[in-house]
């Protein structure tokens, strides 16, 4: 199967729009306050309401991380490109755990709903 999908993805091929760059590394940056701010707040208000918002903030957290993670993965392609030969093999071995903070994040979220405890 995998040789049939590398043949497949050899033939494909796309042009980047001029705005691309520009928007990810925007919402990018948009994403990283944003979840910030939220860590931020969860954490001093989580005396008043308990450890589910400490949870929640956990969450928070794990999706900052997220976005230095991805920010870390295009320094390593845009470093891997930049040579003479194209390696991207430390690119490839940051992207891997791609998704992993997205994971710890919704278990935490997923905890903080679990120790919400008055239910109205």
């Amino acid at each position: 199967m995998f040789p049939l999908l590398i043949v497949l993805l050899q033939q494909l091929r796309a042009t980047q729009p001029n705005f691309f760059f520009l928007v990810t590394l925007l919402l990018l940056i948009a994403g990283g306050v944003a979840w910030l701010i939220a860590a931020v707040l969860g954490f001093a208000r989580s005396p008043a309401f308990g450890p589910s918002a400490r949870w929640f903030s956990y969450a928070a957290v794990c999706l900052i991380i997220y976005h230095l993670h991805f920010l870390l993965f295009g320094v390593f392609v845009f470093l891997g490109m930049s040579q003479n030969s194209v390696d991207l093999t430390m690119a490839l071995g940051v992207g891997a755990f791609f998704n992993l903070f997205v994971v710890l994040g919704a278990v935490c979220a997923i905890m903080g709903f679990f120790r919400m405890t008055n239910p109205r």
